[in-house]
This record gives structure tokens, C-alpha cells and sequence, in this order.
């Protein structure tokens, strides 16, 4: 399915709300070879290149130090977006717990194992990852805001609210939130 299908026609079309970007998150919590398989993983999984995360500040008893690398994340856009955002809501069942949602039409849920997602079996050289997906979702217009060059603020009826995304992931995506 094509990223442009996947839109939330309001009466206006610059009130469509569309998936921004994917964000999928694997949190290792140490560096070394653990965070390498889970590098691997995530490009086998979504076909991108992953960036290393490292620690905001040093925690003594996990010993964590800052600047550390401690996980590795991946962002999708457009068709690869789409693609893995299916998977992932079929890894669990699609269903969303509504607080999930904030107010600015992000949504963020947890995959326990990665080979709940359709099409991966399990391999005992990687093991079993957990990882965080995040989706955001925005209206045509928003860049104004977020653009580096003539940034300008927009108006509240260009975010995307709770509702609208809690609208969105129902009838565009079919998706059951609790």
C-alpha cells in the first residue's frame, strides 16, 4: 500500500492528517557485540541503515556512562514507513491502548519479541529483541514550523491532535484501540 493512500480525508485537504515518519527503537542498554546483533536486526528488518543512540547521562548502577553507545534506532519514511508499520500492528494484533496516544498525534507501542512480526523466525545466533515503535503523524503545512530555514509558527488546527490520531489509526489503519 502506497504511503499517500494512507490519508484521513477531512473537508479541507490541508486538514488530511498522513504518517509522518516511523521511528523503530531497540534499546540494549551495553555496547559491544550485543549492540551489534541488534544493529543487524534492525537492518535485516526494515532495509535501513541504523544509527547508534548513546547514554544522555552516566547511571552508576547499570553501568552506563555518558556518550556511551546503548541502543540503535532506524527511521522509515513514506513506503517503508507504511510497510513496517503494518507488520508491526499485526505483531500485536492490532490493538492499541489509547494511552498510547499524546496530544500532539504521536503513538508510540512496544513489540516484546521481534519474531511476533509476520515473515520472521527466530534464529538463535541473534536471539529475541524487544523494540519500541513510533509513529507520527502529521498535516500538509507543518514543516513550516520545523524547517530550518523562514521557520513561522502555525496555527492549533495544523497539529495533530489525540482525537485525530486515534481517528486516523481506526479507519485508516483498522485498527482496535482500548
Amino acid at each position: 500500500m502506497k504511503w499517500k493512500e494512507l490519508v484521513l480525508v477531512k473537508d479541507h485537504p490541508m486538514k488530511r492528517v498522513y504518517i509522518e515518519k516511523v521511528v523503530v527503537n531497540i534499546g540494549v542498554g551495553t555496547g559491544g557485540e550485543r549492540l551489534e546483533k541488534a544493529a543487524n536486526l534492525l537492518r535485516e528488518l526494515t532495509g535501513a541503515e541504523p544509527s547508534l543512540r548513546r547514554a544522555k547521562r552516566s547511571i552508576k548502577d547499570f553501568g552506563i556512562r555518558k556518550g556511551e553507545p546503548i541502543g540503535v534506532a532506524v527511521t522509515l519514511r513514506r513506503d517503508k514507513a507504511v510497510e513496517f508499520l503494518m507488520r508491526a500492528l499485526q505483531a500485536v494484533g492490532n490493538r492499541i491502548k489509547r494511552s498510547s496516544f499524546d496530544e500532539r498525534g504521536n503513538v508510540c507501542f512496544g513489540i516484546k519479541e521481534h519474531i511476533m512480526l509476520p515473515g520472521v523466525k527466530y534464529d538463535p545466533a541473534v536471539g529475541i529483541w524487544g523494540m519500541d515503535v513510533c509513529v507520527r503523524l502529521a498535516k500538509p503545512g507543518l514543516r513550516v514550523q520545523l524547517r530550518r530555514r523562514r521557520r513561522s509558527k502555525v496555527g492549533k488546527g495544523q497539529l495533530v491532535t489525540r482525537e485525530e490520531a486515534v481517528e486516523f489509526f481506526q479507519k485508516v489503519l483498522g485498527v482496535q484501540v482500548d
